[in-house]
């Protein structure tokens, strides 16, 4: 897809299709999300969407990895300027209002209008990747663009646990609501010395810092090293190796990164994996990206707090991880030692499960560390 090709992420927001919501057949919507921009300038940009569940859904009862949605449609779009949103607030607290001279926390500008092969109109087939088509907007970096779709169907993919701020129009008033087909990719063109893709669960979408903060690992790592790179968050909550080892949608957007930073096994050991799977489903992931010509970080399992069996599950997938496969990737980066509450309890986690600010920024300053004579070396 061209957009793999010219275009590289502009945000540190995670937004994969982690779920799907269903609509009534006569009823059409109206929802905006908004994505604080890692890079400022005018440049052009262009959406990426997809309408296949990248990852599994708790227990996988209700989605599931890989599940094809069935055809909706998007009947207008456009793309607009937000210059700030007040941090101290709640997502469910915030007020927006377009109307001029009204109170509101978030006003939008700079309009652009969207279209899909010069339609403003787009027909959403099952299983489709599609983007728009390119559009230009000036934006400082911190500041957001608001997305704004107008769109109907039976059943549609969005991101449940979202930490973006996401509103749709009810009843003439703009409401906070996560149902709203999100972009997986928001991206601009620029030149960059790398694309760097984070491959991972909640932890790395950013469960565990407040919403919109962008106060999550990644977002501090990207911060420390730099507008020269690209970064990607492909982290979604619950999704676990078994998922991407399918190699299905969500390890194809993957693989269109020079660098990938992998850390599954939480959710895996969670749901009752065996360490045989969890090994073998990383193995399957890393020769994946290598033969896609992607080079490799695999971060070792995080603490969390494991109990009885998953303990020895935990120890020994890290096992694998320090020995067999540091053979086939870069960089074995080891965060056991950062984010477990002592070398006694490896398996219990000091920062929390989801790892509040605390952990996320000495997780990212030591992975700065490590990543930058690997990216010099480049």
């Amino acid at each position: 897809m061209q957009i793999f090709e010219q275009y590289v992420s502009n945000t540190c927001a995670g937004s994969g299709n982690q779920l799907f919501f269903d609509m009534p057949a006569d009823q059409t919507r109206t929802s905006r999300v908004f994505y604080r921009m890692t890079a400022g300038g005018c440049f052009s940009y262009a959406l990426l969407f997809s309408n296949i569940i990248d990852s599994t859904y708790a227990d996988g009862r209700v989605s599931h990895r890989n599940l094809i949605l069935p055809p909706w449609t998007i009947t207008q779009a456009r793309a607009g300027r937000c210059a700030f949103i007040p941090p101290e607030k709640p997502l469910d607290q915030l007020m927006m209002c377009d109307a001029p001279d009204t109170p509101s926390d978030i006003r939008v500008d700079s309009w652009q209008t969207l279209t899909f092969d010069g339609e403003s109109e787009k027909h959403v087939e099952p299983g489709a990747f599609f983007s728009t088509d390119p559009f230009t907007l000036c934006l400082e970096a911190g500041e957001y663009l608001c997305v704004e779709l107008t769109y109907s169907g039976k059943r549609l993919p969005y991101h449940e646990e979202s930490l973006l701020p996401i509103f749709t129009y009810v009843s003439g008033a703009w409401r906070y609501d996560r149902r709203m087909p999100l972009p997986g990719l928001v991206a601009c063109q620029r030149p960059v010395k790398a694309r760097i893709g984070f491959l991972c669960d909640s932890i790395t979408q950013g469960i565990g810092v407040a919403s919109n903060s962008y106060l999550h690992w990644n977002a501090r790592l990207a911060a420390l090293l730099g507008n020269d790179y690209a970064y990607w968050n492909l982290g979604i909550g619950y999704g676990r190796a078994s998922d991407a080892a399918t190699d299905g949608a969500w390890l194809y957007k993957a693989k269109h990164n020079d660098w990938i930073v992998v850390c599954y096994g939480v959710n895996d050991i969670q749901q009752g994996a065996s360490a045989q799977e969890i090994e073998r489903n990383l193995a399957t992931i890393v020769r994946a990206l290598r033969q896609a010509g992607v080079r490799v970080v695999m971060q070792t399992v995080p603490p969390f707090d494991y109990t009885g069996e998953r303990i020895r599950t935990f120890e020994e997938v890290n096992a694998f991880i320090r020995g067999e496969l540091a053979r086939e990737v870069e960089l074995v980066f080891d965060v056991v030692p950062l984010l477990a509450r002592d070398s006694a309890h490896p398996y219990a986690a000091r920062f929390g499960g989801h790892p509040n600010e605390a952990g996320c920024a000495l997780w990212a300053q030591a992975l700065c560390d490590a990543l930058r004579p690997l990216l010099g070396a480049r």
